[in-house]
């Protein structure tokens, strides 16, 4: 279970004058998100979705509110007043550079992330490149639970072999086209066995018959976690309607900046669905009438 309560991000910027400003990306975001489900965030650009995902991933701290995943705490919010800082030194006076060394690298949480520009390591092959997570996992592992060498090779070459790129394992990030690099930079998410995935404009970069057929391609691999009894959560960021809808179990919309949920849309289409369902169509439509909306009145409101 992913639980955010009341998220905002505030970020100090300086304007064309020099003056001390503020940008409010994200603004009382609370939401639950049951695990197994696929849900896609969806909203204009600079709306403050991919701020939130990186709030979710703890690759920021939220100014106000916090984030759980399975009752555990991701990030506190950092301490913004003098009385807060102080507070804050005083939680942590008692923590040693011991403890320290003994729980930095431990994550906290189970995640992948999936960035838009794929970022994976040029410098390694395919293979290389999921062994590297593998082995990083691996690292974690104690006793018998830890893998071989062989093993690791083994369970990368499984997973490249199911996102369809096997065939080329022993080639480097530059040798592969768009939608190859973006099934490596799956197959390394995929590898670690994580309970959450989350992806940020995942298919943007490739073209339209590519990205239906990576699309496709993470419903089959999401639907083979749930038959084998661990379902994995996935949220997404996109621009793109149809996506968001073709995928996800919800759709949540964000209004423009400052990012506040919108609404909360469900998709009951059953699966398998086709692009062009009657009813998935009529839900594309309800949110292209929400966009059309906000962008007439942001218009107004400049006038």
């Amino acid at each position: 279970m992913i639980e955010a309560k009341s998220v905002s991000k505030f970020f100090p910027v300086v304007n064309d004058k020099g003056i001390a400003e503020g940008l409010t990306a994200v603004l009382n975001v609370s939401i639950r998100i049951p695990d197994g489900r696929i849900v896609s965030l969806l909203g204009p650009s600079g709306c403050g979705k991919s701020t939130f995902l990186e709030i979710l991933a703890g690759l920021q701290a939220p100014t106000d509110g916090t984030i759980h995943i399975d009752g555990r705490l991701v990030l506190e919010p950092l301490p913004a007043t003098r009385r807060e800082q102080i507070a804050y030194r005083r939680r942590y006076r008692f923590i040693s550079p011991l403890a320290n060394g003994v729980f930095r690298d431990r994550p906290k949480h189970d995640i992948a992330m999936i960035f838009q520009d794929y970022a994976v390591f040029p410098w390694m092959t395919a293979l290389q490149n999921v062994v590297f997570a593998l082995n990083l996992r691996n690292a974690e592992r104690r006793g018998a639970e830890k893998l071989k060498k062989r093993q690791v090779e083994e369970k990368a070459l499984y997973y490249l072999q199911k996102t369809g790129i096997a065939a080329s394992a022993h080639k480097y990030p530059s040798q592969l086209s768009g939608g190859m690099r973006q099934r490596l930079a799956l197959a390394r998410a995929i590898s670690v066995e994580p309970k959450i995935i989350l992806m940020d404009e995942p298919f943007a970069a490739v073209d339209a018959l590519t990205r239906e057929k990576l699309q496709d391609e993470l419903l089959r691999l999401w639907e083979q976690t749930e038959s084998g009894g661990i379902p994995i959560t996935i949220i997404m960021v996109t621009h793109d309607v149809q996506e968001a809808v073709y995928l996800s179990d919800e759709v949540i919309v964000f209004s423009p900046s400052p990012g506040t949920i919108r609404n909360r849309i469900p998709v009951t289409v059953k699966r398998p669905r086709a692009r062009t369902d009657a009813e998935s169509l009529e839900i594309q439509d309800r949110i292209l009438a929400m966009f059309q909306y906000d962008i007439n009145q942001e218009a107004d409101y400049s006038i």
